[in-house]
């Protein structure tokens, strides 16, 4: 971990650089929000494939409170919002944190693409958090992991207000999510993914992870990222950089990278794309090797988009209860 660590500093240092070998592209900039990626747009186009999903839509949930369009963190004048849900329940018990990172290829999708699934969680008794984040039409990476550990600063430094358990902080995402919760808890408190966003000096690390179809790596085999050859893969305008020549980098934003034993309890989420979890299974066998609790689930028939549908959605909300139970008590 160490080496990735100095290899990506060293590449860094080499893409500041102004020598036309490592220039940055930043195509991807257009300052406008890409709305490619959205619930009924996955709705339209994977109902062709399956005609008989149905799309999730929000819960009305008498119990449980919502808060919308709160300021975790601020960039110069840039605003990042998130929403949170929690029960109306007054306990004593101190409630776990579910903070859940929306996917669209680290380039569209927007923080309520998960309500639903926030809903029923703050119903079980979860203190659901739905932060938006920077995506590649606005900051490179790793910008969009500095603002994430903005959140969990936040969720700490407000835990006292909803009545958080700060040693049960979990870092869940979809696709997109997904690859960055799982980032999120291999690189916690490390100081090359720190950021300086939110209050410094808070820790944050995360106590669990749920990956539904994120991937572990983008330079393993069984990725899909970096093909360029008909149109610019969604990582390569994450990266800024193509992955042929720049792989050094790309390791070094791979989770994979940095799996060790202190990385917190996992549960994995699948659908049938197989590239979807790329870098699961050499994952597993750090995971195993270090006696880390993990859980695997897949839905043999299911297409990318399956968090967002019926009938998967409440499958779905019950291996994430089951497993949080599992670790927390």
């Amino acid at each position: 971990m160490k080496f990735i660590a100095y290899s990506f500093a060293c590449v860094l240092c080499c893409f500041a650089s102004t020598g036309n070998i490592f220039a940055q592209s930043t195509v991807g900039l257009t300052g406008q929000r890409d709305t490619s990626y959205g619930n009924y747009p996955a709705y339209e186009s994977t109902k062709k494939t399956h005609p008989f999903i149905k799309l999730v839509n929000g819960f009305k949930e008498p119990n449980v409170a919502e808060e919308k369009n709160i300021v975790y963190t601020a960039i110069n004048t840039r605003k990042l919002l998130t929403d949170v849900f929690y029960s109306k329940e007054k306990i004593k018990a101190k409630r776990i944190a579910f903070i859940m990172i929306h996917g669209g290829g680290w380039r569209s999708g927007n923080r309520t693409q998960h309500h639903p699934l926030a809903q029923k969680l703050a119903a079980l008794g979860y203190v659901c958090f739905t932060p938006e984040y920077r995506l590649s039409t606005e900051a490179l990476f790793p910008a969009a992991v500095y603002d994430l550990k903005a959140m969990i600063r936040w969720v700490r430094n407000n835990a006292l207000k909803y009545n958080i358990d700060t040693s049960r902080i979990v870092a869940a995402g979809f696709s997109a999510g997904g690859e960055l919760a799982a980032f999120l808890g291999v690189t916690g408190n490390m100081p090359l993914f720190e950021g300086t966003n939110g209050q410094p000096g808070t820790p944050t690390n995360v106590n669990a992870v749920v990956d539904m179809d994120g991937i572990l790596s983008f330079t393993h085999p069984e990725s899909g990222e970096g093909d360029d050859s008909k149109r610019t893969s969604a990582a390569t305008y994450w990266f800024g950089y193509p992955k042929k020549g720049n792989e050094k980098l790309w390791e070094a934003g791979s989770s994979l990278s940095y799996v060790n034993s202190s990385t917190p309890p996992t549960l994995f989420i699948n659908s049938s794309v197989d590239r979807m979890h790329a870098g699961r299974e050499d994952y597993i066998k750090v995971l195993t090797a270090n006696h880390i609790y993990f859980e695997v689930h897949k839905f043999d028939d299911a297409p990318h988009s399956f968090p967002l549908f019926d009938p998967w959605f409440e499958p779905m909300v019950n291996y994430i209860d089951g497993f949080l139970k599992k670790v927390f008590n």
